[in-house]
């Protein structure tokens, strides 16, 4: 798969080194990934907890390559910022998407997804059904 067809991928987290772990095992666990747009947009402008629209567009913009792009977040104000991002219709790329996943599960299942060739609707729900992963 060349990496111009590849669905972008976004990873909003409070805090920036979370967003960064998450993307790393999510490509580590894809094998790598390398045809895969990952991009981490954690923590404020200034390294401290929370959200930003401005980190969260440019990672949005940086991972585009014309397939959508996905975008998970891991809880409160990230949601929020993504929908407010969405409903101004400029902020993000055009085939931009909040996927409802579980952040660590779904990031994991979104890249490897994409890796394989999915389009946005099958990276959505493979991220999705990261909600049905059983652990016991």
């Amino acid at each position: 798969m060349s990496e111009e067809k590849a669905v972008g991928i976004v990873l909003v987290s409070h805090s920036a080194e979370v967003a960064a772990a998450v993307a790393e095992l999510a490509r580590g666990l894809a094998g790598g990934a390398p045809s895969v747009p990952v991009a981490a947009a954690g923590g404020t402008e200034g390294g401290g907890l929370g959200t930003s629209a401005e980190l969260i567009s440019a990672a949005a913009h940086s991972v585009d390559r014309g397939a959508g792009v996905a975008v998970l977040t891991d809880l409160g104000s990230a949601v929020l910022t993504v929908k407010a991002l969405l409903a101004e219709g400029d902020e993000l790329p055009d085939g931009a998407r909040l996927v409802d996943a579980p952040f660590v599960e779904g990031a994991v299942a979104a890249v490897v997804t994409a890796a394989a060739g999915g389009d946005l609707d099958a990276v959505e729900a493979a991220a999705a059904e990261a909600y049905d992963y059983r652990k016991a």
